[in-house]
């Protein structure tokens, strides 16, 4: 549990920690937390965390005098949030892509692996094809930590790219509409009806 201004978790000040252990291996996105925070008029802290599968809990009470701030590190940590929201705001965004290429990638990869829909209704070729694509940018991820934002989008993009018409041969097939184009040209034809 931390308490701060900034963004990012390591920029803010550590107020205690707790280990909410014995969480089954799971596919990720499965395993469900409720994370609950407490506090009472006298500023004391309860954090608490619960496994919703298995029951497990964990709690930490944090009080006024455990490690806390003083008002003039609580006044220099709000100028440093200032002076620092720039980089901060261009982290966050990149960190931001990051995670919605990664939870694409995993997410395209749960529903392929699900034999009663996804994966039982793409071709073997497709799915294939779907599942190198996504195995690429996983791979891609480990080993591009690092990279700006724009990098993160344009290999979202290429998997966007490789999969949205696999889906929607889809729906095409199963009578529904055909999947609206990104072409400038049908904008205009838009702007005209």
């Amino acid at each position: 549990t931390r308490e701060g201004e900034r963004p990012m978790t390591k920029d803010n000040h550590l107020l205690g920690k707790f280990d909410l252990t014995g969480i089954p291996p799971a596919p990720r996105g499965v395993p469900q937390i409720e994370v609950t925070f407490e506090i009472d008029a006298n500023g004391i802290l309860q954090v608490s965390a619960e496994d919703k599968g298995t029951g497990n809990r964990e709690k930490i009470v944090i009080t006024n005098d455990q490690n806390r701030l003083t008002p003039d590190d609580i006044e220099r940590m709000i100028k440093d949030a200032e002076k620092f929201a720039d980089d901060d705001k261009k982290l966050k965004e990149r960190v931001e892509a990051r995670n919605e290429l990664e939870s694409y990638a995993y997410s395209l990869k749960n529903q392929l692996a699900d034999k009663e829909k996804l994966g039982a209704k793409v071709s073997d070729s497709d799915k294939t094809k779907m599942e190198e694509a996504i195995d690429e940018k996983i791979k891609w991820l480990e080993e591009n930590q690092d990279v700006d934002t724009e990098e993160y989008k344009t290999q979202k993009k290429e998997l966007e790219d490789i999969v949205q018409p696999i889906i929607a041969k889809l729906y095409q097939g199963a009578g529904g509409a055909p999947p609206p184009s990104n072409s400038d040209d049908d904008d205009e034809l838009k702007d005209e009806l």
